[in-house]
């Protein structure tokens, strides 16, 4: 949800549904529409990713990949203060700081090597830290979840890991997420992924395909 001191442009005037590219006035018609689209675009993610340059460049690609069928703003950082519409919610970073933040998020991961050589339970306390710094800088009007997801899908296969969704459902994402950015504990996102990172070969689920448990990454209930 945008700042209430100011005119959210991304809304259609007078609404609080989203402007998009489908003439969706609905709020529930636009998320079911947006779910579908952006189901099948990231399908396509699977065969052909983009780049994996470790930056925000990334994640707006992704965004602009997921979204390019539902919002003429796709791929572009957000030009507006937001928070989740949820009481109580603080908001996520200023706008103006959102570079500079991702520059340095970027670069920490890098430091960390991408979270490669780590035994699993380093790689679980790692991730919440990383996710929780790019989950505040929070770079897109709408569709921030679905986007960190394959981007840290990615990060994971890299490193040896996998991230397996199906065990986490909305609000138990949602309010690890504030914990880590409102309350600075990051002990609810580690329990999350202590349930979400298994091996690629990890016999619980062994007749999932690595496909499948990557779909998984864009359920519209997380984001």
């Amino acid at each position: 949800m945008a700042s209430p001191e100011v005119v959210d442009p991304y809304l259609i005037p007078g609404t609080n549904v989203l402007r998009n590219l489908l003439g969706l006035t609905s709020a529930a018609d636009l998320s079911a529409a947006e779910a579908d689209l952006s189901f099948v675009r990231a399908l396509q993610l699977l065969d052909e990713p983009v780049p994996a340059t470790n930056d925000l460049r990334e994640l707006q690609r992704i965004h602009l990949h997921l979204f390019q069928d539902i919002y003429d703003w796709a791929g572009q950082v957000r030009t507006i203060d937001v928070r989740k519409n949820v009481p109580g919610a603080e908001f996520f970073l200023p706008v103006g700081y959102m570079e500079h933040a991702a520059s340095i998020c970027f670069a920490a991961l890098a430091e960390d090597n991408h979270l490669s050589g780590l035994r699993r339970d380093e790689f679980v306390e790692h991730i919440a830290h990383h996710y929780e710094k790019i989950n505040y800088i929070h770079p897109f009007r709408e569709g921030n979840g679905r986007v960190q997801r394959i981007y840290w899908n990615r990060v994971a296969l890299a490193a040896g890991w996998q991230l397996d969704w199906r065990p986490v459902h909305g609000d138990e994402n949602h309010l690890a997420a504030r914990a880590g950015s409102d309350q600075q504990d990051l002990g609810p996102l580690v329990r999350m992924f202590d349930k979400v990172v298994t091996l690629p070969d990890d016999e619980t689920r062994a007749d999932w395909s690595a496909d499948e448990i990557q779909r998984l990454a864009i359920r519209p209930d997380l984001t």
